[in-house]
This record gives structure tokens, C-alpha cells and sequence, in this order.
């Protein structure tokens, strides 16, 4: 999420890659099983597995987590535009892949600032011909970029599922994480969505693994109580059933039972 100089136009200028320094969709696309990361990525990734040896298969439940939210958003609720903020780097159930597959005609914008990520970007814009999908650079704090170039694909006078998976660990402060989320939906009209996850203070294995990920990944990473994580919907709906594990939302059947891990999610409606 390093901002970058303004460039003529309203751009960004792209931030170089630095293979030298662990980045945090990297050492996740690691953990995931995905092959866009460089050794000193593996090395934090590696590390953090000893302390916390459930970790990669933690991410992939999260990732699921997501897949079942965009599912839920484009079948039960009929939602047909998706905005992804903090994509981080492809792997398996991409929102527009998921979404697409339930609602040919959806549209979807992701939005990133990672270099390696913009170097994927050909990657994300496959699409449905009936459906949209497209790419924006723009840091997550900047909302008046991300929503300018986002109208380009999506009709912001509809409603819009504003997904933030993961990446508001990265914001420490409350305050500033509830100014981030209402910049984007105030903008936005009744019957939009906010769905998110993000680490939580549940266990002392996984407040140590997010102790050593960030004495070396940027940027850092600060983990928050389910209370603290609710509290990052007010004034919206939450949907049932409400801030949970991640593997306790809306589980596929069979799979009511699973196991709770230290990653919380919930999916919030803007009345």
C-alpha cells in the first residue's frame, strides 16, 4: 500500500519492484501455494509457518471465505458490481472468475498498488463477454482515484459489493480504517455491500506469527478483536451471521462444524 507521486494525468507513478524486501502479497501468494514471490518472501513465509504451522492452510480458508461471500452477493442478493481493493496477486477463485460464473454479465474492478501485482494485471482482466473487468492502481487510502477510474466499468448509481479482504490489518487505527470504508460506501448508494476479513487477537500462536511477519514484510500488519472488527461496520446492516471465523460463515454444507480460526469476517448492507 506505499503511496506513490502523482503523475501528469492523475496517475500514479508505478513503484519500482524490489525483490529485496518481503512484501505482503507476496509471502500471501507463498502461503497460498502461488509462485509469484521471490526467496525473501518464502523466508518470512517459512518463518511464520513454524510459529503458526496451520498458517497457509488459514489462508486458504480465508480465501474460500471470499469465494462464498461473492457467491452469496451475486446469487442471493443479486449484486452485478464488484470493487476489490487490495487484490493482492492471482490465484485460484479470483472475484470476477467466482462472480462470473454465478452472473455472466457482473462487473468487476480490482484495485492495487503493488508493482508485481500491476505486472499481473493482463492476468485479472480475462473476462466473460457479457460481464467487465478491470484495473485500477491507486492506494487503498486515495478513494477519490479508486472511484474515479472505477466508474470507467461500474455504474456507481447502482449498488456495488466493496470487498476489503485482508488488507485493513494494515491500517492501525480504528478511526482512520472507518474513514477509509465510509470515503468509498458514502459515495456509494443504499444496497451496496461491504464484505471483509482480517486477522484477529484470538490467539497468542497467531499474535506471534503477525509479530515475526512484521519485524521484515512491509507494510505491517496489526491485528484487532472481533468487537474491534464490528465496530468497523457501524451503520451498516451486518448480515447473518455477523462477525464470525471465517470458516463459520455461511459454510458450505457439510462443513457447519469447521474449525474456527483467527481470521474474522462479515458482510455488511448499506441501508
Amino acid at each position: 500500500m506505499a503511496d506513490g507521486p502523482a503523475a501528469p494525468g492523475g496517475e500514479r507513478d508505478i513503484p519500482k519492484l524490489d525483490t529485496t524486501v518481503p512484501q505482503t502479497a507476496r509471502i500471501w501468494n507463498y502461503l497460498l501455494g502461488g509462485k509469484d514471490n521471490f526467496a525473501v518472501d518464502r523466508e518470512v513465509g517459512d518463518q511464520i509457518v513454524a510459529t503458526l504451522p496451520q498458517l497457509a492452510e488459514n489462508a486458504r480458508l480465508s480465501r474460500a471465505y471470499l469465494a462464498r461471500a461473492v457467491r452469496y452477493l451475486a446469487g442471493e442478493r443479486g449484486i452485478r458490481q464488484f470493487l476489490d481493493i487490495g487484490t493482492g496477486l492471482p490465484t485460484a477463485d479470483n472475484t470476477h472468475e467466482v462472480a462470473q460464473s454465478v452472473a455472466p454479465d457482473a462487473r468487476i474492478v480490482y484495485v492495487d498498488n503493488d508493482p508485481l501485482v500491476l505486472a499481473h494485471a493482463r492476468a485479472l482482466l480475462t473476462t466473460s463477454a457479457e460481464g467487465a473487468t478491470a484495473y485500477v492502481d491507486a492506494d487503498l487510502r486515495d478513494a477519490g482515484t479508486i472511484l474515479r477510474e472505477a466508474a470507467h466499468t461500474l455504474d456507481l448509481d447502482q449498488p456495488v459489493a466493496v470487498f476489503l479482504m485482508g488488507i485493513l490489518g494494515h491500517i492501525e487505527s480504528d478511526d482512520e480504517a472507518r474513514d477509509i470504508i465510509g470515503s468509498i460506501l458514502d459515495r456509494l448508494p443504499s444496497g451496496s455491500y461491504l464484505a471483509m476479513y482480517d486477522g484477529s487477537d484470538t490467539s497468542e500462536a497467531n499474535t506471534e506469527a503477525v509479530r515475526i511477519w512484521n519485524i521484515s514484510a512491509n507494510p505491517k500488519y496489526h491485528l484487532r478483536s472481533p468487537e474491534r472488527i464490528a465496530g468497523l461496520f457501524a451503520g451498516l446492516e451486518i448480515v447473518d451471521p455477523g462477525v464470525v471465523s471465517v470458516t463459520r460463515w455461511k459454510p458450505e454444507p457439510g462443513a457447519e462444524n469447521a474449525v474456527e480460526i483467527d481470521q474474522y469476517a462479515a458482510v455488511g448492507r448499506k441501508p
